[in-house]
């Protein structure tokens, strides 16, 4: 299971590119190199600042990297303790780590960055330590949809068509979020204007099935296992996944503040290098996925059915309406490194859509509000003490589902150039 698919991402990444840093250098040079180039050891110890690291979380299959990164003890290899926080929703999350609560958090790409520029909540610089996961969301419709006649995004067209504007109401976890980007981008992609001709609200992940169930939503983009827990439960079935609307996607991330960073550069890169660790130990075999999603469907964790979990965590997926394949594209976490890298161009594409949908009143200045962001420093340094090997660009490429191409060169053009948008 371990670079399953890798050829398959669209990006200037191939495996030469990871020769970048030789794995085979021992602990101390390295560490000797990187303290010349990144400053993190220019005190004179790696030792990290601050042992007992505060991590939240909210009940998600892609929490898992956290989880396991202290179940499975990589933390302590790194001389640090993370402590997981369960957290009730993405606002909690964020003011958490805002209020500096929690230390970091697995949390919402564009939630950090939304933050960052004063949008979704208060305003303050925040930083992304590394992605971890690709792929692994859905859009989910209720039952009574599918009596409708809407079972994917061109029948869905067709009945919001036929209704009045607002007739319909969809739900993703926050504003500036991941979910409410891809559900924008699939809605858009059908030619369904997500503002005007249907209803957007926010529920917290694991509120989706609940509030699908009594009616107050038609249709929602959530992470897993709750796409699947509908299924299950009979109240909806899968339209889409996220992976359909952009392949190996970036989605949650290793965030905290730039302020924290600052204060715990050696904690930071601890942190960082002990869920390298554990991503690439998720991803290594059908059986760490297998116990993987055993840990978290645990009560202090996700909180669900082991089978509601595993069978996306292994790539067997079923729509809820009778379809059943496996999905080549299913959530990764490591995939020989090419998961983790924070890429400049994946901050700068949520921008692109934040601007798309109003949610940015004025063009950023996308390439150095991702630089600023995206601690490529603090990962390089991580991928050293944890043997991961690099990719030699900060940016990639891909072609999304309406064909549109996105690799960073352009992003105000790429903005701007949306048919349907605010």
């Amino acid at each position: 299971m371990n670079g399953t698919n890798i050829a398959n991402i669209e990006s200037n990444v191939t495996r030469r590119d990871f020769l970048r840093r030789s794995m085979m250098l021992s602990g101390a040079a390295m560490m000797g190199a990187l303290g010349t180039n990144g400053g993190v050891w220019a005190a004179g110890s790696d030792a990290p600042e601050k042992k007992e690291i505060r991590v939240g979380f909210i009940p998600l299959t892609d929490c898992a990297s956290v989880v396991m990164a202290a179940v499975q003890k990589f933390d302590e290899k790194h001389g640090i303790k993370i402590i997981p926080s369960k957290e009730a929703s993405w606002a909690s999350v964020r003011d958490k780590l805002v209020s500096g609560e929690l230390d970091a958090a697995h949390v919402l790409y564009g939630l950090v960055y939304g933050v960052h520029l004063g949008i979704g909540g208060p305003k303050k610089d925040m930083a992304n330590l590394m992605t971890l996961n690709n792929n692994g969301q859905g859009i989910t419709l209720s039952m009574q949809m599918k009596e409708l006649g809407a079972t994917d995004g061109p029948s869905l067209k067709k009945v919001v068509a036929a209704s009045a504007a607002g007739t319909y109401t969809f739900a993703q976890t926050f504003p500036t979020g991941t979910h409410a980007m891809w559900l924008y981008y699939w809605l858009a992609a059908n030619d369904i204007h997500p503002f005007q001709d249907v209803k957007s609200i926010v529920v917290p992940p694991p509120q989706m099935v609940a509030n699908s169930r009594v009616g107050n939503m038609h249709g929602f983009c959530v992470g897993e296992p709750w796409n699947q827990r509908a299924i299950v439960d009979k109240v909806g079935f899968t339209a889409a996944t996220s992976q359909d609307i952009w392949t190996d996607h970036p989605e949650k991330i290793l965030g905290t503040t730039a302020d924290w960073v600052a204060k715990h550069p050696n904690s930071a890169r601890a942190l960082t290098a002990a869920v390298l660790e554990a991503s690439r130990w998720i991803d290594a075999s059908p059986a760490n996925r297998s116990t993987t999603a055993e840990t978290i469907a645990a009560r202090s964790y996700v909180n669900t059915d082991v089978d509601v979990i595993l069978g996306r965590m292994l790539g067997r997926y079923e729509n809820g309406l009778g379809k059943t394949w496996d999905d080549p594209n299913f959530m990764k976490f490591f995939n020989d490194g090419a998961v983790n890298y924070p890429y400049l161009s994946d901050g700068m594409w949520f921008l692109t859509q934040h601007r798309r949908w109003g949610l940015l009143d004025h063009e950023p200045d996308y390439l150095a509000v991702a630089k600023a962001i995206n601690r490529i420093d603090i990962f390089e340094q991580a991928a050293a003490a944890a043997g991961v090997a690099l990719p030699s660009s900060p940016m990639r490429s891909h072609t999304l589902i309406d064909g549109v191409v996105w690799d960073g060169s352009d992003p105000a053009a790429y903005a701007a150039g949306f048919k349907l948008k605010a």
